[in-house]
């Protein structure tokens, strides 16, 4: 970068010292010019008066190598030249300068003279007796000036070379003072830098990018804690079970079991079977969410014909404590799919009819809002502590650890919710108060995307 920044610099300088010079050649030639016309204008008033004094017997003593002189008359023939036979010379009445001389009195040119191979510059004046006397001066080109100057030029554009050389060298440290003197693991430690404006995207760039660092780092161990906690965890909630099936299996086995008690122990057996099947249930559909649902097939779902569809699936349950499950609101068509979104309200109305007391009420209602499609589910229950709010979506989080057992279920139901709505871009809000129930509300965009 410090090598790009210098020849770039130096590019630039030279270039513009090149362009610099090139001005000052063509000015220094213009102005050069501009001095042989008025040395020429000077000379041709001298010779006019001398030819006014004299008459022709001016031009028989005259020595000029500097300018040629030519005497016209009113119809353009020569009467005298200093460089050429006046016999052998065309007629130069439509002379440029000659019929500006004619008209007003004075004319001047510059032109190519095919007599004397070279560009000219001309003046004529006119005389009093109508003739016309004109001078005219070889003009320099440039590239002649241009050899003439060669020797100072070329040491001129040394010297400002070496001198860009310098300047490049000095600006591009300059210029990466402040980048060589930042540091990336804490861009703003240097006060100093913050007087550089140009950077200060890059500092807040180097920093939100830390900070996303160390954001997606927690990120990582958090996640890494979680699913060391989820296997301690689901190998203790499968082996409690396994347990019991053991235990009553092996009483039946060696025979201590009472013939009166085998319809008990078998429903033990049954019971703490499905707890295990329902537990390897959830946590395959948990692990299917957790992979983003690719193969999971999004058609249009009326999630209040859902909902209905698992309050029935969990009547009886509901009944067994006599809670009344109702279903309200009016169709809500989205884009999901069907056995998620009846997930979602299935753990959800699970959970409440768990933690509700008996003879209590648990609530759904979907609506249907223009660009979403909203679903609240409340209870009568037990709350939740404000502390505990952001922690119920954990796999095996219990708010009541001392009722788990009383209460059952596999503790993933809530964090299958959570992952379920994600798969939707769904918004989860919870409003709960301890004591007095909860209450919970998804927010469906209905075509899927994500929310603005």
């Amino acid at each position: 970068m410090s090598r790009r920044i210098f020849y770039s610099i130096f590019i630039v300088s030279s270039v513009v010292m090149i362009l610099v010079m090139a001005m000052g050649l063509w000015g220094m030639y213009s102005h050069f010019t501009e001095e042989q016309f008025e040395q020429l204008r000077n000379e041709t008033q001298l010779v006019r008066q001398g030819l006014t004094m004299s008459g022709s017997e001016f031009f028989d003593n005259l020595r000029t190598t500097n300018f040629r002189i030519t005497w016209i008359t009113r119809d353009g023939r020569i009467l005298y030249d200093s460089d050429a036979d006046s016999q052998q010379m065309a007629n130069h009445l439509e002379r440029e300068e000659i019929r500006e001389a004619l008209e007003t009195g004075y004319g001047e040119s510059q032109r190519f003279s095919s007599t004397l191979s070279a560009k000219q510059l001309y003046t004529a004046q006119l005389m009093d007796d109508g003739t016309v006397i004109r001078l005219s001066v070889t003009q320099s080109s440039i590239s002649q000036l241009s050899r003439r100057l060669l020797l100072p030029v070329l040491s001129t554009l040394a010297v400002l070379f070496f001198l860009s050389l310098i300047l490049a060298g000095s600006l591009s440290s300059k210029i990466l003072k402040p980048i060589n003197a930042l540091d990336p693991d804490n861009p703003f430690a240097d006060p100093e830098l913050m007087a550089y404006p140009e950077i200060r995207p890059l500092l807040q760039k180097l920093e939100d990018q830390h900070q996303q660092i160390r954001k997606d780092h927690e990120e990582l161990e958090r996640s890494s804690l979680i699913r060391q906690e989820f296997t301690a965890n689901a190998s203790h909630e499968l082996k409690t079970p396994l347990h019991v099936i053991s235990g009553y299996a092996e009483l039946i086995e060696s025979g201590m079991a009472r013939p009166e008690d085998i319809p008990g122990f078998a429903a033990k057996i049954s019971s703490e079977a499905h707890r295990m099947t329902k537990l390897v249930e959830d946590t395959i559909g948990l692990s299917a969410l957790d992979g983003g649902g690719d193969d999971m097939k999004r058609v249009p779902a009326d999630l209040y014909s859902i909902a209905q569809n698992a309050a029935d699936a969990l009547q009886t349950e509901a009944d067994m404590k006599g809670i009344t499950l109702d279903v309200a609101g009016e169709p809500a068509v989205l884009s999901g799919v069907p056995e998620v979104l009846h997930g979602i309200v299935y753990n959800l109305c699970e959970n409440a009819i768990k933690y509700s007391p008996e003879n209590s009420r648990v609530s759904v209602l979907v609506r249907n809002m223009p660009d979403q499609v909203s679903l609240t589910v409340s209870d009568e229950g037990i709350g939740i502590a404000q502390e505990d709010i952001s922690r119920i979506f954990e796999r095996f989080y219990r708010v009541d650890k001392s009722h788990s057992k009383e209460v059952g279920g596999t503790g993933l139901g809530l964090s299958i919710v959570k992952h379920a709505a994600r798969l939707h871009n769904a918004e989860i809000r919870v409003n709960s108060t301890p004591g007095k129930g909860s209450e919970f509300i998804i927010l469906f965009p209905k075509d899927g995307s994500s929310p603005e």
